[in-house]
């Protein structure tokens, strides 16, 4: 049988379970985001009572942390007391940011200057805390940015309940800050919104309710509450091209990670499905350090935790695999090149060839200089797809953005591999990675001199 996992849990990381609209089924409406897999909860002040009342739940709830803040249609009824009670409260059990504070020029119930210096408080308490900040903006994105742009790697957060432009977005998102959609994502007519959703990385993308505002389209008028998490996450997985799964996955790990809540030490993978294809993580070697891989800064791929205390071996693999036949494909890819393990490689491959699996390596070229031999003839009937990466057209450009242990060899020794992977394998694609500069169709034109397919894959975007 397929690999089959338990469903990973999510989190809501912004809810007013306190407001009054939960007085009569407060603890139904826990009990339902528990049965909904919702893991934790933040509930998020929005003045100094609100956020006393948040550490309270989450004094008493294992499931609910707290955010406290003031809202910043508060600002201009604000005291210096109030300021001075939100720093005591940052300092208190489970409170885990700061917020939501920000602007809001919709409603105009407090003066911007106010605002602002509202915001601002907020955010040096966040510094001072060691925090990240919930970001309250609605109609106000320029100004948002203007305060935000001189803490760009000081502070961290979230856009809360995103409604502006895509290029706000990427400017949100290059000042550091993760983005949370809520409900309004799931609205027929909310195209626009959807666009936005599609640039903003999986890795930066957080869930969200606003619970009691906001319910997605099938309880549209109706309450929200952190159940109906379920209605948004397909909307995420459809616009990123990845499963329901997947979005849990990557977003828990976001939340977790953003809020330091729920960590515990990741042990490394060797088998993990993204979408509906296994994928092999048999080594952490590699010859090269290009600059576009994160495997010794982040080992995660789309969720999955790849970083190997030991290499597996071949019977730990095929148990870790099981029937492969129910996959679209099964990839040896992983955080390392898998052909500095070209026997294991082999007898897996072998395997999965007689399970009836298609399979597919993923692989830096430089095969035949790793084991001192040509390969691709040893790969002949074990694999049905070769994905090889290229990332240039100029040889001296190779070694900057690779840098190769193999230097000057490299480059050569690698289109040599295309041209061998061509003979022994059918289906042999070179792929580059869209980083600022690179030639793209140049390098499209070395692939259909080789005659073989050509793949882009988005710059900072792995999995």
């Amino acid at each position: 049988m397929k690999i089959v996992k338990k469903e990973s849990n999510i989190i809501d990381t912004h809810a007013h379970l306190n407001f009054p609209d939960y007085g009569e089924d407060f603890d139904d409406v826990l009990m339902r985001a528990q049965e909904a897999g919702v893991e934790y909860i933040i509930n998020v002040g929005v003045d100094v009572e609100s956020s006393k009342i948040s550490i309270e739940l989450a004094n008493h709830h294992k499931q609910i942390y707290a955010s406290v803040g003031i809202h910043p249609n508060e600002a201009s009824n604000v005291s210096e007391e109030d300021v001075s009670q939100l720093g005591f409260l940052a300092k208190q059990n489970k409170v885990v940011a700061i917020g939501e504070t920000g602007l809001d020029y919709y409603r105009d119930r407090s003066k911007k200057d106010h605002q602002k210096r509202l915001f601002l408080q907020h955010i040096e308490l966040a510094l001072r805390e060691k925090l990240p900040v919930i970001v309250h903006n609605r109609d106000a994105s320029e100004d948002c940015l203007e305060v935000l742009r001189p803490y760009k790697d000081k502070v961290k957060g979230v856009i809360h309940c995103f409604s502006g432009s895509e290029e706000n977005a990427k400017e949100f998102l290059d000042l550091g800050f993760h983005i949370s959609f809520a409900g309004p994502v799931t609205f027929p007519k909310a195209t626009t919104l959807r666009e936005v959703v599609k640039a903003v990385p999986v890795e930066k993308l957080l869930l969200e309710t606003d619970c009691p505002f906001l319910s997605p389209q099938p309880k549209r008028g109706k309450r929200n509450e952190p159940s109906y998490l379920k209605h948004t996450i397909p909307v995420f997985a459809e616009l990123h091209k990845l499963s329901i799964e997947d979005i849990k996955r990557i977003t828990t790990l976001n939340a977790k990670n953003l809020f330091g809540i729920g960590i515990t030490k990741a042990k490394g993978e060797i088998a993990y499905v993204i979408r509906n294809s296994l994928y092999l993580n048999i080594t952490n070697r590699c010859p090269n350090k290009c600059v576009f891989c994160s495997r010794e800064t982040s080992p995660y791929v789309k969720g999955h935790y790849l970083g190997l205390e030991k290499e597996p071996t071949t019977e730990e693999l095929i148990k870790a695999i099981g029937d492969p036949s129910g996959y679209d494909e099964v990839v040896f890819c992983g955080f390392g090149e898998p052909t500095e393990r070209l026997d294991v490689l082999k007898s897996v491959a072998g395997y999965l060839k007689e399970n009836g699996a298609v399979v597919r390596l993923d692989t830096n070229g430089l095969g035949d200089l790793i084991n001192g031999m040509p390969i691709c003839e040893e790969l002949k009937g074990l694999i049905d797809t070769i994905c090889i990466s290229l990332n240039t057209n100029i040889e001296e450009e190779y070694q900057k953005l690779c840098n190769s242990s193999f230097d000057g060899k490299a480059y050569p020794s690698l289109i040599s591999f295309i041209k061998s992977a061509k003979e022994y394998i059918p289906d042999v694609l070179i792929s580059i990675v869209s980083v600022p500069g690179v030639d793209i169709e140049s390098c499209r034109k070395i692939a259909e001199e080789l005659g073989v397919r050509f793949r882009v894959r988005e710059y900072d975007n792995v999995g």
